[in-house]
């Protein structure tokens, strides 16, 4: 048994969950914020078998894309918050996941 952590951004969240349950795994969503952008992420905790890991997997390569936005540069000398401040193009998306070893589980 294994416990799939899944750190997705929130604009994949709705269509990757979706997906994850049609496909009969059991998927529970935490709102998260990451520390570097300070923006909101969706946590996944998946429990599943370890031979559907690679599916599960697929799964979220499938759904979590990556894809560039600007945001206000730390360079801006204070003008990030202005309209015409400093931007940096950076790219954001994707998945970031951990696979656990479970040694024990059961539902009530």
């Amino acid at each position: 048994m294994k416990l799939v952590l899944a750190i997705i951004h929130n604009d994949d969240s709705a269509i990757a969950s979706s997906a994850l349950t049609a496909d009969g795994f059991f998927v529970t969503k935490l709102s998260t914020t990451g520390g570097f952008l300070q923006v909101g992420n969706t946590t996944l905790l998946i429990g599943t078998e370890d031979e559907r890991v690679d599916e599960l997997v697929a799964i979220l390569k499938k759904y979590c894309s990556k894809h560039k936005t600007t945001v206000p540069s730390q360079n801006s000398l204070g003008k990030g918050l202005r309209p015409d401040g400093i931007r940096s193009e950076i790219t954001v998306g994707g998945a970031t996941y951990f696979i656990l070893n479970v040694d024990d589980m059961g539902k009530f």
